[in-house]
């Protein structure tokens, strides 16, 4: 099997960001890690109204996998030390003491699904260690897997965030 393995954080961009990064990837199930997912920051992507969203808008079925959030300990003590090397650390030391992902069955998940946290970008998110996790695991039993971060083109490096007014196209 080939397997698209996304991820998609909200923070930074806008519902129709959101919505039009998913749908252009052809995402068929969101998987949701977040440990919090009703806090009133989350707007859009905030627990239910985020899996109404998905169904009405784009027709993509959504999860919660909280297996695969970190624990409450483990979120504040990064925040407070910001010290990513050890927090990547402890993370990937939670997932193998939960099993994951070898724990999940993932054998029910559609091709092409995308994980999502808050973080805007990748770099030092968990989502990023788990979709490394789910690949490193579905490659070991002979499936093909490309991981693609799905962030907004304001975002991305090189790319100007606004057209100068009068510049040419």
């Amino acid at each position: 099997m080939q397997y698209l393995l996304c991820t998609i954080g909200f923070a930074g961009k806008t519902a129709q960001e959101f919505f039009a990064l998913i749908e252009e990837a052809g995402v068929e199930q969101l998987i949701d890690i977040r440990q919090h997912r009703g806090g009133q920051l989350s707007g859009y992507a905030k627990h239910p109204d985020l899996a109404y969203f998905l169904e009405k808008i784009s027709r993509i079925a959504y999860v919660h996998e909280p297996h695969l959030a970190p624990t409450p300990e483990l979120l504040k003590s990064y925040r407070k030390t910001k010290d990513w090397p050890a927090y990547e650390t402890e993370f990937l030391a939670l997932m193998k003491s939960r099993g994951a992902p070898q724990s999940l069955d993932t054998a029910s998940w559609p091709a092409n699904l995308a994980l999502l946290c808050s973080e805007p970008g990748p770099e030092k998110c968990h989502r990023r260690l788990i979709a490394d996790l789910l690949a490193a695991r579905w490659r070991s039993e002979g499936h093909s897997v490309e991981i693609r971060h799905l962030i907004s083109a304001r975002a991305k490096p090189g790319k100007p965030r606004h057209k100068k007014r009068g510049a040419a196209p």
